[in-house]
């Protein structure tokens, strides 16, 4: 069996052109929050637990697969009393913007797959997806190299296309435009920003780390995330302030400077921007959802 293995920060940051193939259990060090540049089709294989796309938060089981697209920060938390440990947890297909561009510029064929690219900018989940089915999918991509795991991955992604149940996930899209380099440019600040998020977190700072003015800088991130910089981390933030609120009872003013904002009133402010409620309407909503074991967001998608 051949397998292509990498780890976290390969995923990142040498995704530049091809199909890439990853698989792992749990725990792992690969399981953390996170965003990068390339599309993630990600397939949970076993085990239960919470899924975090954008600020979107629900149930996850075996069988669940979703289209993660670029800069959508994302992660799978395992139930802490699963048994384990799991030798194999995630089945994980990436592929970047790059070979998507290429591929959509040289077949018209290739356009009706840009409906579901765009759904992936919130995280698009297709609902009860045969796993068996999925399994063989990813595994023909996994085990095989050159053309024939070129075929295998467009046999998945019309698979994809076709099925009927999809649903978005996260309030926050984030675009990333196929055609444009820049996304790789600023794709190790919005790493940072992920990862840093709870820092002050300034233009300059940011700018600095690319060598960059701070007006091509502010232009780059824009055209890559389709958010203005400061849009972009308040989303990040409110988007970890959402999992707090869903997994801790802390109380919402320290989550509020937990996740980096300095005042109370700027924090509900941007809350209720981008959920359309205050913390704790979010908070008494997805804990009595979750616990019910539902998701908060439950829009199901038909596409032809």
């Amino acid at each position: 069996m051949k397998t292509d293995t990498f780890n976290q920060v390969e995923i990142i940051e040498n995704v530049d052109d091809g199909i890439y193939y990853l698989e792992h259990g749990w725990p792992s060090d690969l399981i953390r929050w996170h965003a990068h540049a390339p599309y993630e089709l990600h397939l949970i294989v076993s085990t239960h637990g919470k899924v975090f796309i954008g600020d979107h938060i629900g149930r996850y089981k075996p069988g669940q697969l979703i289209l993660v697209g670029p800069h959508v920060p994302h992660n799978w938390v395992t139930n802490k009393d699963e048994p384990g440990p799991v030798a194999l947890r995630d089945m994980v297909v990436v592929f970047s913007h790059k070979s998507m561009d290429h591929m959509l510029q040289g077949f018209n064929e290739i356009q009706e797959l840009m409906s579901m690219f765009e759904l992936s900018h919130s995280g698009v989940e297709f609902v009860d997806f045969d796993l068996s089915l999925a399994m063989d999918l990813f595994g023909k991509i996994r085990d095989t190299s050159g053309m024939d795991r070129f075929l295998a991955f467009m046999q998945l992604l019309a698979e994809l296309k076709s099925w009927p149940h999809k649903r978005t996930l996260s309030t926050a899209k984030i675009i990333s435009p196929l055609t444009t380099s820049a996304a790789n440019k600023i794709n190790e600040v919005v790493q940072y920003i992920a990862d840093h998020y709870q820092e002050n977190l300034s233009l300059g700072k940011m700018s600095a780390m690319l060598n960059m003015s701070e007006s091509a800088f502010s232009r780059h991130f824009a055209k890559s995330t389709g958010n203005k910089f400061v849009e972009f981390v308040n989303r990040v933030r409110i988007g970890r302030a959402c999992i707090q609120l869903a997994e801790t009872n802390d109380q919402i003013s320290a989550i509020c400077f937990d996740v980096g904002f300095n005042n109370i009133t700027n924090f509900n402010r941007h809350f209720v921007k981008l959920k359309g409620k205050t913390p704790g309407e979010y908070r008494r909503i997805i804990q009595t959802n979750l616990g019910k074991d539902q998701s908060i967001v439950k829009p199901t998608i038909a596409m032809p």
